[in-house]
């Protein structure tokens, strides 16, 4: 009887062993004597107990954060940036045979990039051409793990940490710039508006009497006020005629 319960007891030790349940998102590398056999699942499936191996790896994607890096860019500027990684295992057999872990090695590659483009890219270009970067340092880290069955989809930097002299230096940079800017456009304005000047002193100047209508213009709209005082000017061709008569009528008394 003892025999008997100690024969079903590793007969349930050695079926436990041999059945493996791989889920939808996993696949099961399978090793026979060390040697590759390949990769099962998703489902049910059997093993040789004390002969096979598996090892289970997700294809679901990984996302892991780049710890902070101090950098200096290629205009020597230090800053400070963090970025973040989005990868997924395409070939289970190669992620597993070619590399020891390849969580890890991707996470030292994708180190050693940002560290590597941020460093040969100005400041400037590191805050406005921030996708261009980003892109350039995801083709980079796909191409180096692409050996591994690993397929890196983002490599995005996340924060950029300045010094707060810099800070200061770029704050005051484009205050500069606006008082630049504001003092362009009120010159362009009083050009503008002297070419307007310009323009309607010579129709003026073609046609006097547009001054005087130009006068009865303003008197209506000062006119409009109560308790304003119009003063008309008056003509200097007027003042010399009114000489010229004076002059005649003096003549005939002497």
């Amino acid at each position: 009887m003892g025999l008997v319960v100690f024969l079903v007891v590793v007969a349930v030790i050695i079926l436990a062993n041999a059945v493996r349940i791989v889920t939808e998102y996993e696949r099961g590398v399978i090793f026979r004597l060390g040697r590759l056999i390949g990769a099962k699942g998703p489902g049910l499936f059997f093993l040789i107990p004390l002969v096979d191996r598996m090892v289970r790896v997700s294809l679901r994607t990984v996302t892991f954060d780049v710890q902070p890096q101090e950098i200096m860019t290629k205009d020597n500027v230090p800053a400070k940036v963090n970025a973040v990684v989005y990868f997924r295992v395409l070939d289970p057999t190669k992620a597993i045979v070619e590399v020891q872990n390849y969580q890890l090695a991707t996470m030292q590659i994708a180190q050693t990039t940002l560290r590597g483009v941020l460093g040969q890219s100005e400041l400037d270009e590191l805050l406005s051409e921030r996708e261009k970067i980003n892109q350039k340092m995801q083709q980079i880290v796909d191409e180096q793990t692409d050996p591994w069955g690993i397929k890196v989809s983002v490599v995005e930097i996340k924060e950029v940490e300045l010094p707060e002299t810099m800070k200061r230096a770029m704050a005051r940079q484009a205050e500069v710039e606006r008082e630049r800017r504001a003092k362009v456009i009120n010159a362009q304005g009083e050009y503008q508006a002297s070419e307007k000047l310009a323009a309607a002193a010579k129709v003026l100047s073609q046609f006097p009497e547009a001054i005087q209508l130009r006068y009865l213009q303003t008197a209506n709209d000062i006119a409009a006020e109560k308790n304003s005082t119009i003063v008309f000017p008056i003509p200097i061709d007027l003042l010399g005629v009114m000489r010229k008569l004076a002059k005649t009528e003096e003549k005939p008394k002497g």
